[in-house]
């Protein structure tokens, strides 16, 4: 959920420290396509926020029938990993942004955006630890850290390229796996072993599942935060998978911002267009090809037809959200122009409305809330979560037409500049 930064220069040629960025100076289509993409993170989060986040390894839950079951596969297919997708983009492109303007003021980059990251991170473990253990904000500062360290001199030609050779790194290594047990296959005593040690870890992760249900349906929340540390741990063992392509994504997005994409994405309405209309045909159909490989299979038994669905759903992943990101700036530029009255507010303030629909939800659903755990369908979590966005869209307009910043926002940038911008719009 990052943020452009400004450089607001008094004299032409005098070095001006960087500041926050004013409203005016934003570039307001990044807003309306951050604004979206938190109602894609929603649908996909509102899941886990009344399921354990064993669940994920899971995957769809196929006990489901009826309007419950299309509401899950549907999620799951068009959905699930095209959002976070779409927010690494982001990202990378404010990145991209913050460094041009620092490098155009002649001004140091490493310790400011490093403080950024610091912040970020801080921010993230509060939530995992204090909110909603399914955290994105996390490993997005850990990626931003490598992202800051290796790659802000990479020439403009290479940063994609860089890009879809990480975020192809996690189904790598899945095949890796893959390919790995079915070799020890081949030896009977190997075989054994392999199948004993995966029916343990699958056995594992669902006492898991069932030892932490309980706890969030009518824990107290002391009990809670003591579950959501275990849950964040498991996640975070998932980082040498996941960093990867969130930095891969990254790159993607500072070359998009770089080569000019972003910049006037006016002028390049045919790039949008062809990354619509191949992304979204294509990308569809990789998604619901994998489909019939992920349901019912667990992530913890790497298998080769796991491998496949993982790698079809990765690669349809990114172009559906090159789809998603194509139609919402065309939309934007052409025949709905009120998306950025509506959802650019949203936007601006993406980070305190992404921590706000995990309040929302997990107080409505946890033990020691409104201890609704369980209770809602699968079919109705979807049109609760688009009346819950629905609401965001409303609350952040008016917020916005009165400060500069959401709440979140503000605290960001008064722990990265080390002093408190100005709130007032």
């Amino acid at each position: 959920m990052q943020r452009e930064e400004s450089i607001q220069a008094t004299e032409p040629g005098v070095p001006q420290p960087l500041r926050p960025v004013l409203p005016a100076q934003r570039i307001d289509v990044l807003d309306v396509v951050r604004g979206f993409a938190l109602l894609g993170i929603l649908l996909m989060n509102i899941e886990f926020f009344t399921r354990p986040m064993q669940g994920i390894v899971f995957g769809l839950d196929t006990t489901m029938q009826g309007a419950d079951y299309v509401a899950g596969w549907a999620v799951m297919a068009f959905v699930q990993g095209k959002f976070w997708t779409l927010f690494s983009l982001l990202f990378g492109m404010g990145f991209a942004v913050m460094l041009e303007r620092a490098q155009a003021a002649n001004k140091g980059f490493g310790g400011l955006y490093a403080r950024r990251l610091l912040a970020l991170l801080a921010i993230g473990l509060a939530h995992a630890l204090l909110l909603w253990p399914g955290d994105i904000l996390v490993p997005y500062a850990l990626a931003g850290f490598v992202m800051l360290l290796l790659f802000r001199n990479t020439p403009v030609p290479r940063l994609w390229k860089w890009g879809l050779a990480l975020y192809l790194v996690p189904m790598l290594l899945m095949w890796m796996m893959a390919g790995g047990i079915a070799l020890a296959k081949l030896d009977p005593t190997a075989a054994v072993e392999a199948t004993r040690a995966l029916a343990e870890g699958s056995a594992q992760m669902r006492a898991d599942y069932a030892a932490a249900e309980p706890v969030y349906a009518s824990g107290t929340y002391a009990q809670v935060v003591a579950q959501r540390w275990r849950d964040a741990l498991m996640q975070w063992s998932w980082f040498p998978m996941m960093v990867p392509g969130i930095l891969g994504v990254f790159l993607i997005g500072v070359w998009f911002m770089r080569a000019g994409v972003m910049r006037d994405a006016a002028t390049d309405r045919p790039l949008f267009r062809r990354l619509l209309w191949l992304g979204l045909p294509v990308g569809a159909l990789l998604s619901v090809s994998a489909m019939p490989l992920l349901v019912g299979t667990e992530l913890t038994v790497p298998t080769v037809e796991l491998a496949l669905g993982t790698t079809l759903m990765g690669v349809g992943s990114l172009l559906l959200c090159f789809a998603y990101l194509s139609a919402v700036v065309l939309a934007t530029l052409g025949p709905l122009p009120a998306l950025r009255r509506w959802l650019a507010p949203v936007g601006r303030m993406a980070l305190t409305n992404y921590l706000l629909q995990s309040l929302f939800f997990t107080t409505l659903f946890y033990g020691y809330g409104f201890g609704l755990w369980g209770e809602v369908p699968r079919a109705w979590q979807i049109p609760l979560a688009v009346a819950f966005f629905a609401l965001q869209v409303l609350l952040s307009r008016w917020w916005m037409q009165r400060f500069r910043y959401g709440p979140v926002e503000w605290l960001w940038r008064t722990m990265t500049y080390l002093s408190p911008p100005p709130m007032r719009a």
